[in-house]
């Protein structure tokens, strides 16, 4: 299984993408309003913190996953519940993305489809892809990342022409007060995209070369959250401070008021395309991350096995995640 391998430039696309994510489409920090930004920021040095530490670890047990490393960290039996416990949340976020992109589909461009077609087609398509291996992976990812970054350039090109535009709706800075701030970003933003980023330690084996692991886990980080404020910033910029903190869609409402020339419009379909890609990035990650982890656990000698088993769990424990398209809203941020 370590006998594949994938670039520094493919684990930075993986990882970049990752932290992205169902993470640009959402509206970050949308309890602190204006200051999002702020929110994002404090998260991502968070997020480089907790990089460090999984880098550090990376190259102290060269060649070692995370589920390989705690057993010889921590000792096998108090290893194998937290392994355990890493796995089932591996498994349960991809289905949680695989929702989220399942929930967005069916309320704007196929109304009529059930969700389980989404989320099943979807599934088949990951698990064909990962079939053939972190190098299938990282190509694919290598080739889909430019798309997914060029369509988000377009976004802001366009959101910059909407006549709402105004950069005064980021003030006041610390509008909400600067203690509620910084609980909400050490309770919500370190955690949700930064700190999911743990399931690097599952690719790092697979890096090609060892000496560009630190340098590879420390900028994916840092694109990705520069990304996200500049792209949380355009956002508030359009639609303002009070549509933001209460708008599930940020990005699909933003984009919806690109009008150029009265001309071209509905730029919808860019948004959802960044979605699928999205969680295409994550889903795919995670679902990687468990298939591996229950290789090495059980000392099976292949994982395609594991991917069909993984996503016939997946694509129920999705349905099951949430009982209502409103209680995925509610639980996204």
């Amino acid at each position: 299984m370590n006998i594949e391998k994938i670039s520094g430039v493919q684990l930075f696309y993986i990882m970049s993408g990752y932290i992205l994510g169902t993470a640009i489409i959402l509206g970050l920090g949308q309890d602190v309003k204006q200051d999002a930004w702020i929110f994002i920021t404090l998260g991502m040095i968070g997020g480089l913190i907790l990089m460090a530490v999984y880098t550090k670890l990376a190259i102290y047990y060269p060649g070692d996953t995370l589920v390989q490393m705690l057993p010889k960290i921590i000792g096998k039996f108090l290893s194998y519940p937290i392994i355990f416990l890493y796995i089932l949340h591996f498994t349960y976020s991809a289905a949680r993305a695989c929702r989220e992109l399942g929930a967005l589909i069916i309320t704007t461009i196929l109304n009529e489809t059930p969700i389980i077609v989404v989320i099943g087609s979807f599934m088949l398509l990951l698990i064909y892809c990962l079939r053939g291996g972190v190098e299938s992976f990282g190509r694919l990812v290598e080739i889909v990342f430019p798309v997914y970054i060029f369509s988000l350039l377009l976004l802001w090109i366009l959101l910059l022409t909407v006549d709402q535009f105004n950069v005064k709706n980021l003030t006041p800075i610390f509008g909400e007060g600067v203690k509620p701030l910084l609980i909400k970003t050490f309770t919500n933003s370190i955690n949700f995209p930064f700190g999911e980023s743990i399931v690097i330690m599952m690719f790092f084996p697979f890096l090609s070369n060892k000496q560009h692991i630190r340098k590879v886990g420390m900028s994916s980080m840092i694109l990705g959250g520069l990304l996200l404020i500049v792209n949380s910033i355009m956002m508030i910029s359009v639609v303002g401070a009070e549509i933001y903190s209460l708008d599930a869609f940020t990005l699909l409402s933003a984009t919806q008021m690109v009008s150029v020339a009265d001309f071209l419009e509905r730029f919808d379909a860019l948004v959802i395309l960044m979605m699928v890609l999205g969680v295409f990035f994550k889903a795919g990650a995670f679902l990687f991350g468990a298939a591996v982890g229950i290789s090495q656990l059980f000392r099976l000698k292949q994982t395609r096995s594991v991917l069909l088993g993984l996503g016939t769990i997946i694509v129920p424990l999705s349905l099951i995640s949430a009982s209502s398209y409103v209680e995925t809203l509610g639980n996204w941020i």
